[in-house]
Order: C-alpha cells, then structure tokens, then sequence
C-alpha cells in the first residue's frame, strides 16, 4: 500500500467518523449534540481571527462584534421584529420577513466584512498593545449599540432580545423540524450539525488556500517584519484591511448560524467574555496554524460544558459551599494555565512561526578543536595568479 492509498483511507475513516458522530452522541442525549453544534460554530469563529492573528499578526480583542453583526442581521431579517415595529413594512410583506439562506449568508459575510474594514481602516497606524485597545472598544461600542437601540425607534429590542427567530431551510429541509431518513430520526440538533460541519469544511479550505497563496505569504510577512515587508514592496495598508475584512466575514457567518440555531439573541451573547476567549482559542491552539486553531477551538468550547459535570458533584461535596459556576470558571483557568506552561507555543504549534535558534541551527566554530591557550593560526591569503 502506497503512501497516496494510505492517505485516502485515513480521510475516508475521518469522514465517515464526523458523518456518525451526532448518531452516536444522540444516544447519550440531545445536549451532547448541541454541545458539538456550538463546538463547531466557535470552529468557524476561531479560522477566522487566525486570519488577522495568526496569518497577519493584528491582536483584535473586538472580534465578537462581527459575530454580533451577523446574528443581528439574521435576527432582523427573520424574525417579527422589524414587522411589528414598522408598520410600512409589515404591509409589504405581509406573511413576515423570512429570508431565504441564499440571501443570509452572503449578506451576512457582506456586512460582517465591511464592518471589518470599517475598524481596520482607522487603526493601519497602530500596532501592538494600541491595536488591542482600539479592537477592544470597537466590540464593546457595538454590544452597547446593540443594547441601546431600543429607544426612541425600538430595532434591536434593547436587553430583551429578539426571539422568534426563524430556522433555515434548505434544499427543502426544515432544520427546525426532525427528519426521518432510512429509519433514523435526525433532529434539530443533528441537522444544524450536518451544516454547521459543511461550513466549517468550506472555511478549513478557504483559509488553506490562503495561507498558501501569495496574500497569505504577504501577510506572514507583515507579521514578522512589518518594516521590511513595506521595503520589499508590499502594499500593508490593503492587506491589512484585506485581512479584517476576510476575518470578519466568518464571523458575520458564524453569527447569522448561531442566531438561527438557538432562535433568540441579546446582547449579553457578545460580551468582551467571549472576544477574550476566540482569542485564547488561537493562542492555546497555534497561533497560525490551522490543525492546532481546530484542536483549541473545540477544547475551550466543549470543556466548560463537560465540566458542568464536574462542578456540580464538588458544589455537593462541600454542602453547597462552592457556587458551582465560579468552580467550573476556576476549573477552566487552571487547565488554561496549566496548558500554556507546558506547551507555551500551543497545543499544536505551526513549525514555520516563532522557531527558536537550536545547536543544530547554530554557525560551526572552526577553532573549536584547540586547546586553551594554543593561538589561533593567521588566515591564509590565496595567492592570485597575475595576468601577462
């Protein structure tokens, strides 16, 4: 069996594997599956801060905000929302707004992109510590708009929220409703699975093909030597808006998924929290690479709620003692701290980013072989041949 074979095998057993996975999980309970849901759509947020982090270098602590951008987007154009706000367009449509897929998700990269670029093009000048607190403001300006925007016209419902939010249909296929095939029951759980995972395959290719393009080469560049990268020619100002944009367009994706998928959203769904905590997604996985970005977006996301199981049994060790929230945010900082002192370049680091000098890669002495105090011998000056 050739290498080619063997190869071919390994990614049909891996298909086949994510193909049963909910099959298996809906065995244990419905809450597994979600769980693999929301483990899968912080996937598709995590490949996309890896382009601005990890591929250009740009600390964005405001990245929740395009996720926000998105599932407002959604919530409005699929929901009674705007209908029993405005009379006018309630009369224009009057079976209710429910916008197709087709429409959601390009709109929803669209708009997630050029808010993007929106925060990318003021801060081109900025680097470093001053880049994370623009970003930072960025998110939080869009979460307090958000919050606010109730009064004195009521869009976004302010802290309550907009509910009723439509499920997608596809190709004829209610995702909100269980299905039958061959038998087997597929429910709402196991459908958004199905298309979360087709997403998160589509941007693995997507960022694949960037990160080996000529774009993703630039911006490698840029992470590592800004300066040199601008004397080589390299047009930063564009590729640095290119890179938020990019970035922002899979969480404006990832965010009209998650507003459909639980079918309400309010603000306390995009705090700073969850900005800090893509962040640590990238940082604990590999920066910049893409196997280790996938690895620690699914342990972040899936451990808080297994360790739901963890907390409740020692809140009732100590008779009620230890609130069992606090414990389960305890639990999860220590495994955090734990990891990044063991593996302080992440899970599954790239082998091209932040390699440090080893012996093997240091310059041979020539005089090592003398002893202390033997004098270096003069250099030997090559004698050149005169022309007659």
């Amino acid at each position: 069996m050739n290498f080619k074979e063997n190869k071919t095998i390994k990614i049909a057993v891996v298909a086949i594997g994510l193909l049963i996975l909910p099959l298996l999980a809906q065995q244990a309970g419905n809450a597994w599956v979600r769980i693999i849901d929301i483990a899968l759509l912080y996937v598709l947020l995590a490949l996309g801060l890896n382009i601005v982090v990890g591929f250009a270098g740009l600390l964005d602590l405001g990245y929740v905000a395009f996720y926000a951008v998105g599932a407002y987007m959604f919530g409005l154009l699929a929901s009674p929302q705007l209908t029993d706000t405005f009379p006018a367009i309630a009369a224009m449509f009057p079976n209710g707004l429910h916008t197709p897929w087709w429409v959601i998700i390009p709109l929803g990269a669209v708009l997630a992109g050029g808010a993007g670029v929106l925060l990318g093009a003021p801060t081109l000048k900025l680097r470093g510590d001053y880049l994370a607190i623009v970003t930072l403001g960025f998110g939080e300006i869009v979460r307090v708009f958000m919050n606010n925007l109730d009064a004195p016209i009521n869009i976004t419902n302010g802290p309550k929220g907009i509910a009723q939010i439509d499920d997608i249909s596809m190709f004829g296929v209610h995702f909100g409703k269980t299905q039958e095939l061959f038998g087997m029951e597929f429910p709402k759980v196991t459908n958004y699975y199905y298309l979360f995972l087709a997403l998160v395959l589509i941007g693995i290719v997507v960022c694949y093909r960037l990160e080996r393009s000529r774009i993703g080469r630039a911006w490698m560049a840029i992470r590592e030597d800004e300066i040199a990268a601008k004397a080589m020619g390299i047009n930063t100002r564009n590729l640095k808006l290119l890179a938020f944009g990019m970035g922002a367009t899979f969480g404006g994706v990832s965010g009209a998924m998650f507003a459909s998928f639980q079918g309400f959203i309010s603000p306390e769904s995009f705090s700073l929290q969850e900005s800090v905590m893509i962040v640590a997604m990238v940082v604990l996985g590999g920066i910049g690479h893409l196997p280790g970005v996938i690895v620690g977006a699914l342990l972040l996301s899936a451990l808080p709620e297994v360790l739901r199981y963890v907390a409740g049994p020692l809140q009732a060790m100590t008779d009620g003692r230890l609130d069992a929230s606090i414990l389960r945010q305890l639990l999860i900082a220590l495994a955090m701290i734990g990891i990044m002192l063991s593996r302080p370049r992440g899970l599954w680091p790239s082998p091209e980013h932040g390699q440090d000098v080893t012996p093997d890669t240091l310059p041979v002495n020539p005089h090592a072989h003398l002893t202390p105090g033997e004098q270096i011998p003069p250099p030997v000056t090559p004698i050149v041949p005169t022309a007659k």
